[in-house]
Formats: C-alpha cells, sequence, structure tokens
C-alpha cells in the first residue's frame, strides 16, 4: 500500500486504506476521520460535523458560509467544483424591490410571485421571500457581488417577465438586480470566496449516495470520493440539501450535465415524498437545437419573439405585458403558433429572437455572454441577425417539500400539525418552498437560493449550538449504500445487460415526448409504462463496464440515472393525476384550470425497486404570515 497525502482542515496527513478486491488502490481521509469498517471489501471512513451541507451551488454556498460564520463546523460535500455548480450558469438576474429605478414595493413583488405561481403557491413562503429579498440582495453587495449599476451608482435594475408595479395596474417593473448576463456567475464566486474566508470544509469532487436516516431522523449521508473512490460515512446533526434540479431528466434542457436531481432521488429512497413534481418550466428562449438558454434579459432589455411572418405575435396571448409575460404563458405561445404552421426554417419548427433593433454598444454592455452563447451555439451574430429558438426544458417547481425555515415536511399532518424531519433541511431547485407553486416568475430562482440557503443557517442556528454532542448511531448504518455501490461497480458486461447511456436515452426520450409541454392522459401513460419498465431495467440489469474506482465516470452516471429515474416517475405520476391545466402544467384534454378541485399540492412517494407511484395531496397555504403586513390575494383570473 503507496499512502497518500491530503490537506486536510490546516494539516496536512497521510493515510493508507486498500483492499486487495480495489487493486490495492489507496483511500484518501480526512485528519479526523475514524475507519468504521470494512464491508464488503470497501474501506468506510467516519467523520462528524455540526452540519453538512450536500451542493455548492448557489443555495448550498450561502447555507454553508452562513453556518460556519455562526460558528458551526460545517462540511460542504460537492460533486463538482464549487465554481462549477449550475448556478453559474443564471443569467438574467435576481429580484427584489430595491426601487432604484422607479418607487417599487415588495408587496408588489409578493403579488407577482403569487400571480405568477398561478394561485399553486404557498402564500407564508412567498411572503417571507419577497420581503427577505431586499436585506438578502443588499448582503450579497456586502459579500463582494459586482451588480451592473445606474449612472448614480445604484444597482441596476432591469425589466423582467411578470414583473409588475401596483398590484398589476401599474405597468412594468424594473426589479431584476443583475451583473450584465453573468448574475449567477458573479454571485457564485462571490460566495465561494466568502465561504473560503470563513475557513468552511469542502469535500470537493465527492459524490453523495445517500442520507443516513435512523429512527425516523437525518444522521448524515453517505458518500464516495470520485478520485480514488473511498467511501465516507458523514454524521451530522443537521443536513441540508442543496443538490439543483433534474433538468436532465429531458431530451432538451438549458441543464447541465450535473443536473441530475440527487437530492430529490435521495429524498424518495428515504421513503419521503417530492412535492409538485409534475409542475416543469420550459423556458421559451432556448438555442435551437442545442437548447442552451438564452436570458429572458434579452426581451427585458428590448428583445422580443418573432414568427416565420415577421409578426410579434405575443401581442395575441398577453396584449398587456407582450414578450414579458410569465414563461409558460409565452412556451405554450411559441408551440401554438409552430402548430398553426408559423414556424421558421426548413422544417418550420422552431422561431426567432429579435436584438439586432437594438444598439450594439447596449448588447455588448448588457448582454455579451447571450452573444457570445448565439455565436457559438446557433452561428449566428445577434447583433445583426435574429435568433433561432425554442421551449427548453428549464426548472423544476416541484422538488424535496420545506417549509419557509427550510426543514423537510415529511408528508404527514396538516397546517400547523404538519410534521417534519428532524435534521433534515433544503433549499434551491432541490427544495418546494412552495414560492414558485406552478410556475416560476424569471429572476425569482437565485432570490429563492439566496433567502432560503440563508434561512436553513438561521434554523439550524436557533435549534442547535456549536459542538452539541451526537447520539450514536449503528455501525451499519449506511451499509445499503456500500451495497450499492458495490453492485453498480461489479455489474459488468452480460448477455442481458443495458448500458447506462443506453437506458438514459430512452428515459429523456420518454420524457420529452410524454410529458413536454403539453400533456394528455395518453401520453402520460405511456410514459409511465415506459419509465416503470425503465427502473425495473436498470435494477436488474444496468451495465457498468469500467471497474476502476479512479474518476470512474460510467459509476458516476449510473447513480445519477437511479436519482433521475425515480423522479421522471414522480412528474409523469404527478401530472396524470391532475386533472387540470396550471402553470407549467398543460393538460391538453383538460385545458382549464380547476381551483374546486385542484388548488392542492401533490405529494408523491416512489417505490425504487418496483417502479410504483403513491400519491397524496396537502392543502395550498392561502394565508400570509402577517396579514396586516400583507394581505392574502385570493385567486383570480390569471391574464397578462
Amino acid at each position: 500500500r503507496t499512502p497518500h497525502t491530503m490537506l486536510a482542515a490546516s494539516s496536512a496527513v497521510s493515510c493508507a486504506a486498500a483492499s486487495p478486491r480495489l487493486n490495492q488502490v489507496p483511500a484518501r481521509c480526512l485528519s479526523e476521520a475514524k475507519h468504521v469498517r470494512t464491508v464488503g471489501g470497501h474501506d468506510v471512513y467516519d467523520h462528524e460535523f455540526d452540519a453538512v451541507v450536500v451542493g455548492a451551488g448557489g443555495a448550498g454556498l450561502r447555507a454553508a458560509l452562513g453556518l460556519t460564520d455562526k460558528g458551526f463546523k460545517t462540511c460542504c460535500v460537492t460533486k463538482v467544483f464549487p465554481t462549477r455548480s449550475h448556478t453559474v450558469a443564471a443569467q438574467g438576474g435576481v429580484n427584489a424591490a430595491l426601487g432604484n429605478m422607479e418607487s417599487d414595493d415588495w408587496r408588489f413583488h409578493m403579488y407577482d410571485t403569487i400571480k405568477g405561481s398561478d394561485w399553486l403557491g404557498d402564500q407564508d413562503a412567498i411572503h417571507y421571500m419577497c420581503r427577505e429579498a431586499v436585506p438578502s440582495v443588499i448582503e450579497l453587495e456586502h459579500y463582494g457581488v459586482p451588480f451592473s449599476r445606474t449612472a448614480d451608482g445604484k444597482i441596476y435594475q432591469r425589466a423582467f417577465g411578470g414583473q409588475t408595479l401596483g398590484y398589476g395596474k401599474g405597468g412594468q417593473a424594473h426589479r431584476c438586480c443583475a451583473c450584465a448576463d453573468r448574475t449567477g456567475h458573479a454571485i457564485l464566486h462571490s460566495l465561494y470566496g466568502q465561504s473560503l474566508k470563513r475557513k468552511c470544509f469542502f469535500l470537493t469532487e465527492y459524490f453523495t449516495m445517500d442520507l443516513l436516516m435512523h429512527d425516523g431522523e437525518c444522521r448524515g449521508v453517505m458518500c464516495y470520493n470520485l478520485a480514488d473512490g473511498s467511501i465516507h460515512r458523514i454524521r451530522a446533526k443537521h443536513t441540508v440539501l442543496c443538490t439543483g434540479g433534474a433538468g436532465r431528466c429531458y431530451q432538451s434542457t438549458t441543464s447541465a450535465h450535473s443536473c441530475t436531481g440527487d437530492g430529490g432521488g435521495m429524498t424518495l429512497r428515504a421513503g419521503l415524498p417530492l412535492e409538485d413534481m409534475e409542475f416543469v418550466q420550459f423556458h421559451p428562449t432556448g438555442i435551437y437545437p442545442a437548447g442552451c438558454l438564452l436570458t429572458e434579459g434579452a426581451r427585458g432589455e428590448g428583445g422580443f419573439l418573432v414568427n416565420s411572418k415577421g409578426e410579434r405575435f405575443m401581442a395575441k396571448y398577453a396584449p398587456k405585458q407582450l414578450d414579458l409575460a410569465p414563461r409558460d404563458v409565452v412556451s405554450r405561445a411559441m408551440l401554438t403558433e409552430i402548430q398553426k404552421g408559423n414556424g421558421c426554417g426548413p422544417k418550420k419548427d422552431h422561431l426567432l429572437l429579435q436584438l439586432h433593433h437594438l444598439p450594439a454598444s447596449l448588447l455588448k454592455e448588457r448582454l455579451p455572454g447571450l452573444l457570445e452563447t448565439a455565436q457559438i451555439f446557433a452561428g449566428v451574430d445577434g447583433s445583426k441577425q435574429p435568433i433561432p429558438i425554442v421551449p427548453t426544458c428549464h426548472y423544476n417547481m416541484g422538488g424535496i417539500p420545506t417549509t419557509y425555515h427550510a426543514t423537510v415536511r415529511n408528508g404527514k399532518g396538516e397546517g400547523q400539525a404538519e410534521e417534519i424531519v428532524p435534521g433534515l433541511l433544503a433549499a434551491g431547485e432541490s427544495a418546494c418552498v412552495s414560492v414558485h407553486g406552478a410556475n416560476r416568475l424569471g429572476a425569482n430562482s437565485i432570490l429563492d437560493i439566496i433567502v432560503f440557503g440563508r434561512a436553513a443557517a438561521n434554523y439550524v442556528e436557533a435549534h442547535a449550538k456549536p459542538g452539541e454532542k451526537q447520539a450514536p448511531v449503528p455501525d451499519t448504518l449506511g451499509e445499503r449504500s456500500v451495497a450499492e455501490f458495490d453492485r453498480l461497480l461489479h455489474s459488468g458486461s452480460t448477455e442481458e445487460g443495458v448500458p447506462v447511456a443506453d437506458l438514459r436515452s430512452s428515459m429523456q426520450r420518454a420524457m420529452q415526448e410524454d410529458a413536454g409541454v403539453y400533456r394528455t392522459k395518453e401520453s402520460l401513460e405511456r410514459g409511465l409504462t415506459t419509465l416503470s419498465g425503465l427502473l425495473r431495467t436498470y435494477n436488474a440489469h444496468a451495465q457498468v463496464n469500467d471497474r476502476s474506482l479512479i474518476w470512474n465516470t460510467n459509476l458516476l452516471e449510473a447513480f445519477e440515472l437511479r436519482n433521475m429515474l425515480s423522479q421522471c416517475l414522480a412528474v409523469v405520476a404527478g401530472a396524470l393525476g391532475r386533472n387540470e391545466s396550471r402553470g407549467g402544467h398543460a393538460r391538453a384534454d383538460f385545458p382549464s384550470r380547476n381551483d374546486a378541485e385542484w388548488l392542492k399540492h401533490t405529494l408523491t412517494w416512489v417505490d425504487n425497486e418496483t417502479g410504483e407511484v403513491k400519491t397524496g395531496y396537502r392543502p395550498v397555504h392561502l394565508f400570509t404570515l402577517d396579514a396586516k403586513e400583507a394581505k392574502p390575494v385570493l385567486p383570480q383570473v390569471r391574464s397578462y
């Protein structure tokens, strides 16, 4: 055995651990790690922290730096280097009623968010998010986020979809705080720097396999090091899941390859539900045919959509807000135009985003990344030509059910009696608070990750003290994760084996065809049958040909596929059960919203062995935190 050396916390230590069946590959460990036992030939290392955060995007970093700042010994586990997390791809900005461009009020923002959610958003959580938006953005500025500036030095705010003044009666609001069109990039780098400054401990390029659940409580996570295959059991009093969405479930998506919904998959395997998974947002301006994102900020700066006739067709579908209507409205309008034969190109299967009427200087100042992306992926100079676009899977409104404190609901109880899972929190796109309801407004996603990453740290501070002694757990806790690791690693090539890539392609095709922008009972039933079969095939015949432990991406993709398949089933089963159209869920056979029967959240439990899905429901919170501070907004016709 050859010792490897790594820097752990503030000291360099040497440690070696190997197993004959692992070809004598040494495992890396942390200075405080304890060797628990060898399970199935794999050495497992034990670590203990006050809190563990899974994911290092905006939500994860905000939670991690907040916890570390409050004195908690915090470990942030991330499968990619923090600044490669998908928050880096967020372009347009973050909503907050700063009032830098015109007089504004967070209550107007709250109204727009409730209306944008098609009244499926919980109004107490929306109240909290919009009220906390202003101090959260000011906090980002103090962390060093280089926001674009107005002529008088204030944070620049652009127009974005669904944002109005005066409770929808005062015209377009300029509420979106932007760093040109690279806002997520700027925020992510600033938060990572602040986390390092506070000496937060990072396990970078470690993949989290499962939650450690014991007596109904979450006691940490099981993960493995992608660099050497060593397995680590991380025990913590509080676990915060910030693992992002599952956009890679679809064939055409703006999401990075890393967006596989790992937190949702872990939650389902722990026997807990996901919420409102049928609500999937399709962004209107994905580059055709690659699917890469072009920010809504392009339309906020004065761009607009045209069909093959050169018409600004959004006037037919949203006469007041036109191209800045919410994304679900614009995406459906685009598909309707294509179905009418008004699409562009030889196949008439896409539309165009026009920007070249705007000054080139403005485009280079405020949309430089968009121009570069259009040139690379469409071969188009956006300052001179229209850019081909098509609606593309972009965001999961559903996820792990949480309160506005970021604590995870277990699906039991109602109202004040709703039960939470002790020790488990979630924030960001992996969570469903629910502040987005049936449809998220643009620039509310970065706000979500910042506000609720911050809320998670605040909750832990209020309910725990740094260094508190943790109750012991059985040595066997986590052995199922090790067994699955070993099973996949040695699945190898057999006559019945099906490559992971083939299973993933079949899954993505089924989701694209059967659970896209428009759904029907027939398409959803077909998708449910296909996906259930794929999950069973995965369990019995998933094939991993690479048996090494060092950067085994084949094994990593097998774990990611496991997470995606169960969430695909949750999406399709939830959509099949919801016999109405609301926000991002459009049933061609039930085209109207039905508040009498469907003003409620869907909860889904998935059996990861059989693919069987159980559904339940919980009521939407039509009340605010304080009716004197902000009155509830009762359901009404949603028009733009």
